[in-house]
């Protein structure tokens, strides 16, 4: 790597502080940006800039939006009686794309693990479960991924929110166990969302 000038070399180790993102594949992308046209690449630049500047946390659901509350849950349309409960956002673009869910979502920020030092303390079950009792919700959905950390923080949001007489549902079949929704195609998750079954205590 010391062939690049330190311009170059400091573009490679962000690209490398990426998810999924190796060496190789961060020089690639780094000589890529140096082959565009500077306008271009200033356009990815301004884009970046953009939603770290723009986009904010919905104060509600943990969303992520240009405004606040977020589009979701201000939507006319939406069932505000059901909510989704997903461990990150991208479980609810995911669970959104299928376009067959019309209720509203609630990102927990993570999944409980003892191991890595997150809480429930950690996640935003407290407000979870402040909606639950604030706005006459009938039905959860726990959507957490099919895994040792998502069972066990669906099991302690059933108990919490089993007090409110609420109606919890867990995801069905169509989603083989050690799953993660983020890799799921859009038909196994609304088999999935279609097919939940009650959780019992």
């Amino acid at each position: 790597m010391n062939a690049y000038p330190p311009t170059v070399i400091k573009l490679i180790q962000e690209f490398e502080k990426m998810p999924g993102i190796g060496q190789k594949t961060a020089e690639r992308l780094a000589c890529y940006i140096l082959k565009q046209p500077v306008e271009e690449a200033m356009q990815f630049a301004y884009a970046v800039r953009d939603v770290k500047k723009l986009i904010k946390t919905c104060s509600v659901c943990f969303n992520v939006s240009e405004s606040d509350p977020c589009h979701i849950c201000c939507g006319t349309n939406r069932d505000s009686s059901t909510i989704c409960v997903v461990e990150q956002i991208v479980d609810l673009l995911i669970v959104e794309k299928m376009g067959e869910y019309h209720g509203l979502y609630h990102v927990l920020q993570g999944h409980i693990s003892p191991l890595e030092g997150i809480t429930p303390e950690s996640l935003t079950i407290e407000k979870l479960l402040q909606r639950v009792k604030a706005d006459h919700v009938k039905e959860v959905i726990l959507a957490t991924n099919l895994n040792m950390e998502g069972d066990a923080t669906a099991l302690y949001i059933h108990k919490q929110l089993f007090p409110l007489k609420v109606r919890i549902t867990r995801l069905a079949r169509g989603l083989p166990t050690g799953s993660y929704l983020e890799y799921a195609n859009t038909a196994i998750i609304a088999e999935a969302v279609s097919g939940r079954n009650e959780m019992k205590c």
